[in-house]
């Protein structure tokens, strides 16, 4: 059987894994359509294994890396889940109060990616709280399948309300010096951007290609933004050009990034849509940017 690399993979295959990870196809259909892109000894099943995440190659930070000390919290959100259970992470033995970050999952609840995350962002010298907003339903199921069906039962302005309760609980805990950021995946991009215009004291907002806020509320935006696109995903690009006139109309601080030639989803490491070099970049920029906004 052919060995399967990221540069055999027609830009369809791409476009039809997007489609089925946002529940616009479900998987009995991703696979009928993947049999047309199934030739030369490439099987549905080969092509479909390549595109799932692989969550155990991919961890960049372990849960017991010993830079950083990592433990499951919970805390109430009173207008969204209730009782909502998160990753809490900061570098071990800080001995000063650090900047606070939100990290906001993707459609499917906190998996070992965003945990991941999470452990990135402490290991960066931050304060991290990373969610689950499936909490109410059960909390992440082990797998992404079963936990985009779980997180589409949900009301997102709902999960809204949860996210924005784990930014105060981080602004008042203990380590953290009341200086918040957020940063979001896809669904998390959405909820970042709404956080700034929810949050008049948060201090800085990183969606990674996330849905774009309604021009009206662009005005209640306070927060710097850093905005990161994918070059080839037109669906959520699609909303960038009038986000890009109602910032500058209301003179906003703001940064946009579009990293040509690559996917949805190319800082998660976990899929061939991961862009090594974009992922990195993109990253290396949040980082500054929070050093910058919440020191």
């Amino acid at each position: 059987m052919k060995n399967l690399r990221k540069e055999d993979i027609k830009q369809e295959v791409f476009d039809l894994y997007d489609a089925y990870a946002h529940n616009k196809i479900d998987r009995r259909e991703l696979m009928q359509k993947l049999s047309t892109y199934a030739v030369g000894g490439v099987t549905v099943a080969a092509l479909s294994n390549f595109m799932m995440p692989d969550y155990v190659n991919a961890v960049q930070v372990k849960a017991d890396d010993p830079r950083i000390e990592s433990e499951f919290i919970t805390y109430n959100s009173p207008n969204g889940g209730g009782e909502i259970r998160a990753l809490l992470s900061k570098p071990a033995g800080a001995k000063k109060p650090l900047g606070g970050v939100v990290v906001v999952h993707e459609n499917r609840g906190l998996n070992p990616h965003i945990e991941d995350v999470g452990r990135r962002a402490a290991l960066a010298g931050f304060i991290s709280i990373a969610p689950d907003a499936l909490t109410p339903l059960g909390g992440y199921p082990g797998n992404d399948d079963d936990g985009r069906q779980m997180q589409s039962k949900r009301d997102r302005n709902e999960m809204l309300e949860d996210f924005i309760a784990a930014h105060e609980y981080i602004k008042k805990h203990k380590d953290c010096n009341g200086k918040t950021g957020v940063v979001g995946f896809c669904f998390g991009g959405w909820i970042s951007n709404m956080m700034a215009v929810r949050l008049p004291d948060l201090d800085a907002c990183v969606p990674f290609y996330g849905g774009q806020p309604a021009a009206e509320d662009v005005p209640k935006i306070n927060a710097p933004l850093m905005l990161q696109y994918a070059g080839l995903d037109t669906r959520v690009n699609a909303g960038w050009p009038d986000y890009e006139v109602a910032l500058k109309k209301n003179n906003k601080e703001y940064q946009a990034f579009i990293y040509d030639g690559v996917n949805h989803g190319f800082h998660n490491d976990t899929t061939p849509r991961y862009d090594k070099e974009a992922a990195e970049l993109a990253w290396k920029r949040t980082v500054a940017f929070f050093e910058k906004h919440l020191s």
